[in-house]
């Protein structure tokens, strides 16, 4: 089961495609294992395959499906990883991108549906107006939200803003529906959609937050909760994948993903940097030098990489300071003393502490350089000053490093990373996935990951092998997964025995055929 879990998501198949191929695909049966062809062997349930989908999701037990193949790959192949880089790609589950006027009809559609089935007496759905219940839930009535004219959407904004109002306050002393979790989307979208407060007669009076004040980790479907929207990108999640890489001066070498961490779009990836490279070390994958986009590139993750004894590789964020004389131009110790400006000339005197340093230069020889304009030194009544901080020389020293050919010539490597994600997308369809929920997304997109690590595995021990350029067989990796991760079955049977104690699934007679020693799995 957990074999066929992995290659439904690396081929991605719907449920009804991986039962297929599970019961007739012979290439899939040498794979998994499957040593005859008989039906109580060949044959599992849609029901089967969803139930053991959810207990992985659930009890966070895929992510044993990324490390164990993962661990066993790089022993195999002898991958580095030294040298790794780390960005982050886009995704959408599966749910429809709503506008605001949308988003607030269906979330109340959503609503007074669960409240007719849950509530259907007089203290529940009967107790609200028939035209508010006709409007929502009446086909004729509800189309009207689709067909909105732009001039008319702030009215109707305010409408439905009103009929949000109405249903909270109807509602919030009643705990059966206070306790639903669309009751608690109603509260949700109301705090970050609308303000509440108080009209000339002492009553309440709703207005509709213009866009620019709506958060970005505010709901974009009641569908999926848990989505998000970025900016850039748009409504969605988002995946941070760190992978191996080797130079050009090296002997090609296997490029591994190490670490794969699904969060919400509006996170940014600034905060995604240390928890990879701890993710990797626990691992086993500790890097001692890390790739990015200027995203990653601030200097607290600069000083915390640093303590994990990773060099951090990346743009400084923000635009670089006006004037063509830096920081970085003049010369200062190791201690931060300020030895000479650019023209070789010395300071007067300084002040240096933990939180800053002030020098200070001839007001007479500034005044008669040629560069005055161009240089960072402020004039004063009694001579010209330079103040900075301990950051602000670091920040000026990385960027004067970006500047050199060294640098470019190592940090072009950052860009195959891109590639990684086109191979993602076409070879897994991880960019546009078939679940909802953060967890659910977790799941598809950790173990598409293992499945590219497998195909990349496979392409690299084939070309190993021969001359030829490529894979000598098409669908190989089906025949090499067996090579590559077969103890993960005795890793994972204890977690699997422990559950099934547990959440037995009697009803559907999982655990007629299969016992905690007999899991046919990758």
């Amino acid at each position: 089961m957990q074999g066929l879990m992995l290659l439904q998501q690396t081929f991605d198949l719907t449920d009804k495609e991986a039962v297929k191929q599970f019961a007739f695909n012979f290439e899939w049966h040498y794979a998994l294992d499957i040593g005859d062809d008989s039906d109580q062997s060949t044959y599992v349930s849609e029901k089967t395959l969803w139930n053991m989908r959810h207990l992985l999701t659930e009890n966070d037990l895929y992510q044993a499906l990324f490390d164990i193949p993962t661990r066993q790959i790089a022993d195999l192949c002898g991958v580095d990883p030294s040298k790794q880089r780390l960005d982050s790609v886009h995704i959408f589950s599966n749910m429809r991108h709503l506008g605001r006027i949308g988003l607030f009809a269906r979330t109340i559609k959503k609503f007074l549906q669960n409240l007719k089935r849950q509530c259907p007496g007089q203290s529940g759905f009967g107790k609200l107006e028939k035209s508010l219940r006709d409007r929502y839930l009446s086909k004729e009535e509800g189309s009207v939200f689709s067909m909105v004219k732009p001039s008319e959407t702030t009215k109707t904004l305010q409408n439905l803003g009103e009929d949000l109002l109405t249903l909270v306050r109807c509602f919030r002393d009643d705990s059966k529906v206070t306790s639903m979790s669309c009751y608690k989307l109603h509260v949700r979208l109301l705090e970050e959609q609308c303000i509440v407060g108080n009209d000339e007669d002492g009553g309440e009076k709703i207005t509709i937050k213009p866009n620019q004040e709506v958060p970005s980790d505010s709901l974009q479907n009641p569908s999926d909760p848990d989505a998000t929207y970025d900016g850039h990108k748009g409504k969605g999640y988002q995946v941070q994948i760190a992978e191996t890489y080797s130079t050009e001066d090296e002997a090609p070498a296997l490029s591994l993903i190490t670490h794969v961490a699904v969060e919400s779009a509006h996170q940014h990836d600034s905060k995604a940097l240390i928890p990879a490279i701890e993710g990797t070390k626990e691992l086993g994958f500790a890097p001692k030098q890390m790739l990015t986009d200027a995203a990653y590139g601030g200097d607290d993750n600069y000083q915390r990489a640093a303590e994990h004894e990773v060099g951090l590789i990346a743009p400084v964020p923000g635009n670089e300071p006006k004037g063509s004389i830096g920081l970085a131009d003049f010369s200062i110790s190791d201690k931060g003393e300020v030895i000479a400006c650019p023209l070789g000339h010395p300071p007067l005197q300084q002040r240096i502490n933990k939180k800053s340093r002030c020098v200070v230069f001839d007001r007479a020889i500034c005044a008669a350089c040629l560069k005055d304009n161009q240089c960072p030194v402020e004039k004063g009544t009694h001579g010209c000053r330079l103040r900075f901080d301990p950051k602000q020389l670091r920040i000026a020293r990385r960027r004067a490093l970006e500047a050199t050919p060294a640098f470019k010539n190592i940090y072009r490597f950052r860009s195959g990373v891109e590639g990684t994600f086109s191979e993602f997308d076409r070879k897994t369809g991880v960019k546009h996935l078939r679940v909802r929920g953060l967890k659910k997304v977790a799941f598809c997109a950790t173990l598409k990951a293992a499945g590219i690590n497998l195909f990349r595995a496979n392409a690299f021990i084939n070309r190993k092998n021969t001359d030829e350029p490529g894979p000598r067989k098409p669908l190989s990796l089906l025949f090499r997964v067996i090579e590559v991760i077969s103890d993960t079955k005795n890793r994972l049977q204890h977690r699997f025995s422990t559950l099934f104690e547990k959440k037995p699934f009697s009803s559907h007679g999982i655990l007629q055929n299969l016992n905690p020693t007999g899991f046919r799995c990758v």
